[in-house]
């Protein structure tokens, strides 16, 4: 289940990080290769920053010995 988990925060931090990418490097009026290198580089910058945040929010529990 755990394992399901982090699969599925990866792919929604990665979507949101991508998506968001996509519309600043749109905004900014870019297109091309030029579009795609600022929107892959603004997604991986927002992908970290929300596994960041989510593993901040949520630790991982941990069994006591």
């Amino acid at each position: 289940m755990a394992l399901l988990l982090y699969v599925l925060a990866i792919v929604t931090c990665g979507g949101a990080g991508a998506w968001l990418g996509w519309i600043v490097a749109g905004a900014i009026g870019l297109t091309g290769t030029p579009m795609a290198l600022v929107a892959a580089f603004i997604g991986m910058v927002t992908a970290t920053g929300l596994w960041i945040a989510g593993a901040a929010l949520f630790p991982p529990k941990r069994e006591a010995r």
